[in-house]
This record gives C-alpha cells, structure tokens and sequence, in this order.
C-alpha cells in the first residue's frame, strides 16, 4: 500500500523534482510562500508542501495539510480542501490506520466529486481500492479498482489511468486474461508515452514481466524484469525498483539460490540507505525466513536482530511522533460535527428569522389587501347595482322593442293583405293590357314578400328562454317525416327530391311546433338556395352526445365573407334564392334561439358552389 500511494505522489510530481531533489524542492517551495499573493495558489503550495513532506516527516505532512484545509474552508476553496484531505489520508494510509485512511479518502472523493474533478476522483477510488487490499477486503478493493477504470473511461485528461490499470494488474493480475491484460498494458503504455512519464513506463515493464510468466514464459518474464531493474536503478528510481528485485528473489530463491539471495541484499541495501522502512522489515523478514529454513543459525540470529531493530525504531519513532494521530482523528470528528451543528443553528437561525419576516410582511400585505377589498367591494356594489339597473332597463327595452315589431307588424298586415287579394282579382281580368297586368303582378309579387316578412316578424321571439317551451315527448321519426311531406309540394316546383335517411329513431323531450318550425326553416332553405334539379339529403342520428339531425343540399353554398352573420338577425347576410326567391334574414336567427332554449348546439358547414350542410345537436332527453 505505501509503494502505491508513493507511486501517486511521484507520478503527480514528475515534473517538479527528480528523485534525490525532493527535499531541496521542499526547501524553496517553503521559502516562496512569503511571496506568494494569490490565496488559492498559496493554498496549492501549502497542499503540495504536505505531499511532498510525508516521506520525511509524516507530522509535518499533517501540519502543512491542517493548515491548507483551514484557509481553504474560510476562503471556500473546494479543490484546495480535497487535496488537503486526501494528503490527510496518505498520511493514515502510511501511518497503518486503515479506517481513518478510509474515511479521509471518502471525504476527498465527494469533495472532488462536488466540483467534477474526475482525475483526482479516479486517484481517490484507487487509494481506496489499496487500502481495502491492504486490509484483506479483496472483494471490495477489486470493486473499487474497477469503479476507478470506469470514471476513467470518460475523463478527457487521462493520465492518471496508467498509474489505476499499473496498480490494479499489480496487485489482482488473476483478475485479466491474458487478451485483457495486453489490452490494457498498451493501454497504460500509450498513456505513459502521451505524458512522457518515464516512471510508469518503467512500471509498465514490470507488468510485461508479469503476464510473460503468467502464460509460462517464464525465462522470458525474469529477463524483463532484469531490464526493469536496470533501467530503474539507471534513472535513480530506487523506490521504483524494489518491487521487481523482491519479485526476481522470490522466482529464483528455489533455483538459483545465490542470485535470489544477491536480489533480496540489494534491495536491502537500497531501503537502508533511503530509509524506505515499509521494505526493509518485508526484505529482512524474507532473509530471516530463509536462513531458518535452511537452519543457519548464525545469520537467522543476524537478520532477527536487524528485523528486531527495525520494529524499535517503527516504535520509537511513534512515540516521539509529535501528534497522537488517533486522538487527532477523533478531535477532527468532533470539530467537523460541530461546525456542521453550528451551520445547522446558523441555517436554522436564519430560516426562524426569515419566516418571521415574511409573516410580518404577509400581515401587512393582508392588512393593505383587506382595506383594498373593502374599497373594493363597496365599488363593486355600486357597479353591480348600476349594471343591475341598466340590464333590467334593456330587458325591458327589448320587450318594448319586440311588443312594437308585432304591434307595427301586426298593424301592417290587414293593408298589405288588402292590397295582395286586389291584386289577385285584377289579374283575374281578361280586360287589362299587358302592361297593366305586368305592374299589377310585380305589385301583387312585392305583397306576397311583405306578408311572408310580416308573418316571421309575428313569429319571432327576441327573448325565448327554455322556461317558455312546451315540451313533451316527441316521435322524431314522426317529425321529420311530417315535415319532409309538408315541403315536398315546394321542392317539386324545382324538381329536388328530398331523401330522408333515418338512422336512429326514438322520442326526444323538447317543442313539437318550435323544433317542426326549425327543421322547415333549413329544408325551406336548402331548397331556396339549391339549383332545379338539386338533391336534399335529411338525416338523424344517434351520438354518444345526443341525437344529430343534418340537413344537406348541392346548391350554391355560403360565401366566407358572410358566413359569420348568418345567424344575426336582420344582417347583411341575405340573398336571393336561385328562382328569385326573397329573404329576409330571420330564419336562421329564429332557429338558433330555438336550439339554444333546447340546450342544443346548430352549426353548418359549407362550399361555395357545391353545397350546404346544417347540424343540429339536441340532447337525448332533457327534464
């Protein structure tokens, strides 16, 4: 686990130091933050001061990281507190603590993951995944590894892929097959060589090593693993090259003894002199285990002492180490509880008062709302009672203006009917010229037109209500035939036979003579306006919305431009029929106050030149 979190470091600090210029690199970042001005870059030296400090001094990592998060929280700096907490947990990953390594590292994901940062979410998990290896928990640092490669699949900056595919192949190479494998070994290659990162190229090698053997190839695998060696320890990579000389001991301590024993010395000479302590307890206890098993006293007791060396000064280094890291971890817990607990009450001190607020302005908008609704109502009363008075003045209005139509209609009818049955007898006069008789038959024509007007003026209810109908149940079968009998005599006069197609039947509850009077107004109609020869189609049906009677013709259909006004009483609207036939405009009218008393609906659709169809929608049975 340390050589995968070193490997971390190194491969996001290749650019800064070589591999013995770490701590002069330490040395002048620490002596440039005097002249840093920049908060946030000051924040990102302090974080990279921390990393770089671990290996030589974990307490110092630990400060450097405490006081990066501190000022990243105050100037609300969420990359600068990621890197401070996961510098956090690399410093429990190495000190063994496996829970609180954990438990940083999680932190430093969400936090990434809060700003999208997917390069470092991929290191996160990967640290992760190494720290549940670490532990035991395969299962769960296989899962973790895999969940790293995925989000590293969609990252645009893929450098850090290499370093998650080294370790994971590294650490579960069971997990590939062997087409796997090379897949993601050139996969790790080609972003090593993107990046130029020699130390992961060197890694990559090791990998090679690995699956040659793996397949079998076993002399194969140990030659590369020589040149990965080499190739290390020519680049002063020594923490790099320790892995494949255990590795080249532990494939050869069987059969070439001397060469294995050679491999393990060296890598024990090269943690001795770089102080990596995490190695020197693994390769001394390699070392032990062999010559106790080969029952040589002498150097077992030599290399037991060394390894009993080695855990004293673990421990003596422990207890010089200026911070309890346990107890600091459970006092980071409770501070961070209680700056949570202490935003809450501030949250929730904010909300009380804001409700608070907005109570007292919604009492005085109700208050204002109140005075205006007073205002308000008073004026609407007023309005009220004026359009309640103006309403019942133009009721009356129009009872006055319909009682004058009928009283003048009326009054006009006995003349204008006088001068119709003269007319009529002087035309019955064989003595008149036929000039006389031309004059006296446009008269009698012009008498006949007033009459039929006087007659529908009579007929006209300006204020029919549904109150004033007699209903009562009526055959509608039984109605459209009647009517259709009735109008035939007319439509013969222009040779249109009307065709009555009866698709439903049955009673519907409404006014014999108005709903009679309605369908004679369409019929009559439909044969003013139907050229000789025309066809007239009749129709009722039954709908899920009630019953549907149609009146269709083949005459001269309704010009757009007047269509609105049809049913508007003495409108513009009217027009001769194809004979020469008059009309007056109140036909259409009459009908639609029939039809909404009935609580119906009357429409039309038309064509101009190929005909007119009326509908009527009654409902089924009204009460």
């Amino acid at each position: 686990m340390i050589r995968a979190n070193i490997i971390i470091i190194f491969f996001f600090l290749a650019a800064l130091q070589p591999v013995r210029g770490q701590v002069e690199n330490i040395r002048k970042i620490q002596q440039s933050l005097s002249s840093i001005s920049d908060s946030l870059r000051y924040v990102d030296a302090i974080n990279t001061v921390s990393l770089l400090l671990y290996e030589q001094n974990v307490d110092s990592s630990l400060y450097y990281a405490n006081i990066a998060r501190a000022i990243s929280r105050r100037l609300g700096y969420a990359k600068g507190i990621a890197d401070a907490t996961n510098n956090i947990g690399i410093v429990f990953d190495i000190k063994g603590n496996t829970q609180f390594a954990l438990r940083y590292y999680n932190d430093a994901f969400n936090e990434y993951s809060s700003i999208h940062d997917s390069s470092n979410m991929v290191q996160t998990i990967m640290n992760i995944a190494m720290v549940y290896n670490l532990s035991g928990n395969n299962a769960k640092a296989i899962a973790n590894f895999k969940h790293a490669l995925a989000i590293g699949e969609g990252i645009s900056h893929d450098s850090i892929m290499s370093l998650a595919i080294y370790n994971f192949m590294l650490d579960y190479p069971g997990e590939f097959t062997a087409s796997s494998a090379n897949a993601y070994i050139q996969k790790a290659l080609a972003i090593a060589l993107k990046y130029h990162d020699v130390r992961i190229l060197v890694a990559i090698k090791q990998l090679k090593a690995n699956e040659l053997i793996k397949i079998g190839n076993k002399d194969e695998g140990i030659k590369l693993l020589r040149e990965t060696v080499d190739t290390a320890l020519h680049m002063n990579l020594y923490f790099l090259s320790l892995d494949p000389l255990i590795e080249l001991g532990d494939l050869l301590i069987n059969n070439d003894t001397a060469k294995a024993l050679a491999y393990y010395k060296h890598a024990l000479a090269i943690t001795e002199q770089n102080e990596f302590h995490s190695y020197s307890k693994m390769v001394i206890k390699k070392l032990y285990d062999f010559y106790v098993a080969k029952n040589n006293i002498t150097l077992a007791y030599y290399y037991s002492r060394k390894l009993l060396t080695a855990y004293e000064n673990e421990q003596n280094n422990n207890d010089t180490a200026g911070i309890d890291y346990i107890e600091y971890a459970l006092k980071d817990q409770q501070l961070e509880a209680a700056q949570i607990k202490s935003a809450y009450s501030s949250r929730l001190l904010w909300l009380v008062g804001a409700i608070c607020a907005l109570a007292i302005t919604i009492i005085i908008i109700q208050l204002g709302n109140r005075r205006r609704s007073q205002k308000t109502h008073t004026v609407l009363q007023h309005n009220f009672a004026q359009l309640e008075s103006a309403t019942n003045s133009l009721e009356q209005g129009n009872k006055n203006y319909a009682r004058l139509i009928r009283i003048v209609a009326h009054d006009l009818r006995n003349p204008i009917g006088a001068i119709n049955s003269i007319c009529t007898l002087l035309l019955s006069d064989n003595k008149l010229g036929p000039a006389e008789q031309d004059w006296i038959k446009l008269i009698h024509k012009s008498s006949q037109s007033c009459l039929q007007l006087i007659s529908e003026l009579l007929q006209t209810d300006f204020m029919l209500k549904e109150d004033s109908l007699n209903k009562e149940n009526i055959d509608l079968s039984a109605l459209l035939q009647q009517t259709v009998k009735l109008l035939n005599f007319r439509a013969i006069e222009k040779k249109q036979p009307i065709i009555l197609q009866e698709t439903t039947s049955g009673e519907i509850f409404g006014d014999y003579n108005k709903l009679s009077r309605v369908m004679n107004n369409l019929i009559v109609n439909a044969i003013k306006f139907s050229k000789e020869g025309g066809t007239i189609w009749v129709n009722a049906e039954k709908k899920p919305e009630g019953i549907l009677l149609t009146v269709k013709d083949t005459g001269i259909g309704i010009p757009a431009t007047i269509a609105n006004q049809l049913f508007n009483p003495f409108s513009n609207a009217k027009r001769q029929g194809t004979a020469g036939e008059p009309s007056f405009g109140l036909g259409l009218y009459i009908s639609k106050q029939i039809i909404d008393a009935h609580r119906g609906r009357i429409w039309f659709e038309s064509e101009p030149g190929k005909g007119t169809t009326f509908y009527i929608l009654l409902p089924e049975k009204t009460e």
